[in-house]
């Protein structure tokens, strides 16, 4: 497990962000240089990347289509890592790993999509153990985030009789990305249950729960994201659900919801998000929760986090990862506070 504290150490460390000119992609190339790292941009629109690197400096622009292996394989030389940001990673995911692979880099991305984090760990699990490269699918908001605090809950347990996950969104102002991913991913999702994944009832289970402030007492829907796969890779629990709240859904669904605005001077916007785990376990229940802003700008230094610990102490076994098999879940959570989020670590309730 990697749990030290990251150092900053990583002058003359190049990582690629395909997907670089994107929403998601633009934050996650300014937190990186922020922390001392060259950049690759990468993507398919030469004129957008140029305008990124030229704003940018320490970031170079390189063209490159996941439909074409050749053009990935020159983006990806001299990169230690690569993180993609180009959804739908049903699409992207597999074309970027095999490149990875055949880089012999890290993997990192940004997927909510349970379809794509299922594949990779199916998949390229064999794959990454003999080419001894590290892939961590779903390493944002939705997915790692939420594995993480998981974890955290957790702490000594071994197995727990019940995890809950419940995540309050003010709002939600959906990119162009993320558009296009719901139009793409429309396959069924999953709960986990006796340790098995199972399909997701239709409709949907609801009900209501009790936040801290600002979001109080919500109504929420079952809504399982990628950090359901995650979990069910290393977590021992009888059953794990995670929840929405309706606010956001109601943003998501209306054709007429503007994307985000930026509302400071590092373009993050407005929204505030909650995020709560519940852990029980023969009658003792352990609560941790996490507050913030921008749930597409706080995936930058999520996953920037993640890589620069990767670098800084190399796992000694390739494979595909939940994050909480990788890092010490406290540690890392403490690492993105207080500038990138207020984390209230585990108490018994």
């Amino acid at each position: 497990m990697l749990d030290h504290h990251s150092s900053g150490n990583t002058q003359a460390l190049k990582v690629a962000v395909f997907g670089a000119a994107g929403h998601t992609g633009r934050f996650v190339v300014a937190e990186l240089l922020r922390r001392g790292f060259a950049v690759i941009a990468i993507g398919r629109d030469r004129q957008r990347l140029a305008e990124l690197a030229n704003g940018n400096d320490g970031a170079e622009a390189r063209v490159a289509a996941v439909e074409d292996p050749f053009s990935l394989d020159r983006a990806l030389e001299g990169a230690a890592a690569v993180i993609n940001c180009a959804g739908p990673f049903l699409d992207t995911a597999e074309p970027v790993i095999s490149a990875a692979l055949r880089a012999r880099i890290f993997y990192l991305d940004v997927s909510a999509e349970q379809p794509t984090a299922l594949s990779v760990f199916e998949r390229f699990a064999e794959p990454a153990k003999a080419a001894g490269v590290a892939i961590l699918p779903a390493m944002g908001f939705y997915g790692g985030l939420g594995d993480l605090l998981a974890t955290a809950a957790m702490g000594d347990w071994m197995s727990a009789d019940d995890l809950h996950i419940a995540i309050a969104l003010d709002s939600w102002l959906p990119t162009q990305g993320t558009r296009r991913t719901g139009e793409r991913n429309t396959a069924q999702r999953f709960f986990l249950a006796g340790g098995h994944l199972h399909p997701l009832p239709s409709p949907a289970p609801t009900t209501s729960w009790r936040f801290a402030a600002p979001f109080d007492s919500q109504e929420m829907v079952e809504l399982p994201f990628s950090e359901t796969i995650l979990i069910s890779r290393h977590l021992k629990a009888g059953a794990f659900h995670n929840y929405l709240n309706l606010t956001p859904l109601r943003d998501l669904r209306d054709v007429n919801t503007p994307p985000p605005e930026a509302a400071d001077e590092t373009g993050r916007s407005a929204q505030v998000f909650l995020m709560e785990t519940v852990a029980q376990r023969e009658g003792e229940v352990r609560r941790a929760y996490v507050t913030g802003r921008d749930i597409y700008a706080f995936t930058a230094p999520l996953i920037v986090e993640a890589v620069q610990r990767l670098l800084e102490a190399p796992v000694e076994t390739g494979g595909v990862f939940a994050p909480g098999e990788l890092f010490d879940a406290e540690l890392f959570l403490q690492s993105l506070a207080p500038q990138h989020l207020a984390y209230e670590p585990a108490i018994r309730a």
